[in-house]
């Protein structure tokens, strides 16, 4: 019998469509966020934006970029009516794969999905190498759509044009970035890594809640860590998705950050190699 017109339903589970390199060592990126997200009873559908032998953090690594192939290989999401609950992205490597995330979501909007942009531009008071002043005006444009938005503070400061100061950032000055931020069109907006002397702050605005900022902030343990942004931001989309509220979404996304933090450190896992989230997983529960 051909069953070639018979219509199957492929959306009887929530799903997430994440946009984001996979690499193979080095747990960032996809590898982070699709036992995450599995974790919190949501089905994660990954995009690749490149294929990746170990993280950018190594001496040497493989690279093979999949901008060539993303129409191609999302097409055929479309052809069999793919619907997603939100869609999130990552590390970007060019203004083209920006944009093509924005064609994305227009694409798939069906069903209201959920934005959440991780606008991964740079760190400590600079934009990373490959990020040009093209790739900084697309990345405007594409938080734009957005729901929710999850920069650090030099993000913060790069998309709005705030110089970046070391040392201590006053409540004044932070509420001056969140104005602007929210000018560029995103509703919920956590910006993560202010630095509060032994502690580190997030500074969380939801208008569904209230106008004010509220601030969250964690004891700082060791040093930076590969991925630890791609476990922050797998379960702020999670949750969305799960209708948890904001403000405890951030909240539990850096308890647990942390958690995975204090468990590398016990067991001597390399900075390189990111954070040994998969022996604390079970702790991390729906809501």
């Amino acid at each position: 019998m051909n069953h070639s017109n018979e219509y199957i339903d492929h959306n009887r589970q929530k799903k997430i469509a994440v946009i984001n390199d996979v690499t193979g060592f080095g747990r960032c990126s996809v590898a982070v966020q699709l036992p995450i997200i599995s974790k919190l009873h949501i089905q994660c559908c990954a995009v690749p934006t490149a294929v990746l032998s170990n993280q950018t953090g190594f001496k040497s690594f493989f690279i093979d970029d999949y901008t060539r192939h993303f129409k191609e290989y999302t097409a055929e999401w479309k052809k069999i009516g793919l619907r997603f609950s939100a869609i999130t992205s990552g590390f970007l490597g060019s203004a083209e794969q920006i944009d093509l995330i924005s064609g994305f979501i227009k694409e798939f909007d069906e069903g209201a999905p959920i934005i959440i942009i991780d606008p991964v531009m740079g760190d400590h008071g600079h934009l990373y190498p490959h990020y040009t002043p093209e790739m900084s005006r697309a990345m405007k444009r594409l938080i734009g759509h957005a729901e929710i938005i999850t920069p650090n503070l030099t993000e913060a400061c790069f998309l709005t044009d705030t110089p970046y100061h070391e040392g201590k950032w006053t409540k004044k000055e932070i509420q001056a970035i969140m104005d602007k931020l929210t000018r560029l069109g995103p509703g919920k907006i956590v910006i993560t890594g202010i630095s509060q002397g032994e502690f580190v702050a997030n500074a969380v605005y939801d208008p569904s809640s209230t106008d004010d900022i509220l601030y969250t902030r964690q004891a700082k343990v060791g040093t930076e860590r590969n991925g630890t942004g791609d476990v922050f931001s797998a379960i702020i989309a999670a949750d969305a998705v799960n209708e948890v509220p904001f403000i405890q979404s951030v909240k539990r996304a850096s308890r647990f950050v942390k958690l995975c933090i204090e468990k590398s450190i016990e067991m001597g896992i390399p900075n390189t190699d990111g954070v040994a989230f998969e022996e604390v997983i079970d702790r991390l529960k729906p809501l």
